[in-house]
């Protein structure tokens, strides 16, 4: 797996991970939800840019997957500039739809036997599991953070 596909793949795992956070578990609006939703931010846009140079399903031609990654790279600006703006509805509706986009584009590569994704699994089970404790503890670290820094502007704000 080249350093590209394993930076796609690592980015969109924890696109993954954040995203199901921010929609299901986290305080809308609260500095964890705007920390987190930074670093998602950063790696959708990475993801999507980063795969106009993986081209492997169509023998180097663009394909469906990189359409995704331009509408993903709009929703998400437009979900970022919704968020600046105060107009949570038109918010949560992109960033929800980029987020549920990352989620079909990640069944698509791991339901294709040849994708290097499943590849590495079969190939490879130990790297892949330290892939995945990679992406789950990156995203708890964020999370993390984000409470931390969540907590401490409560605390200094009430002092």
């Amino acid at each position: 797996m080249s350093p590209l596909v394993a930076t796609h793949a690592f980015a969109a795992g924890f696109g993954l991970v954040i995203g199901a956070w921010q929609l299901f578990l986290s305080t809308k609006g609260s500095t964890a939800h705007r920390v987190a939703g930074r670093a998602w931010v950063v790696a959708l846009l990475y993801v999507s840019v980063s795969s106009f140079w993986i081209r492997e399903i169509r023998d180097g031609a663009f394909s469906f997957l990189h359409v995704l990654s331009v509408v993903t790279i709009v929703t998400v600006l437009l979900g970022l500039v919704a968020a600046v703006r105060g107009d949570i509805l038109s918010h949560r509706g992109n960033m929800t739809g980029s987020w549920l986009g990352l989620l079909g584009a990640g069944i698509a590569a791991s339901a294709v036997p040849d994708r290097e994704l499943p590849q590495l699994v079969v190939h490879s089970p130990g790297t892949a599991a330290l892939a995945v404790v990679a992406v789950l503890t990156t995203s708890a670290a964020v999370i993390v953070l984000g409470n931390r820094l969540s907590r401490t502007r409560t605390v200094s704000s009430s002092a």
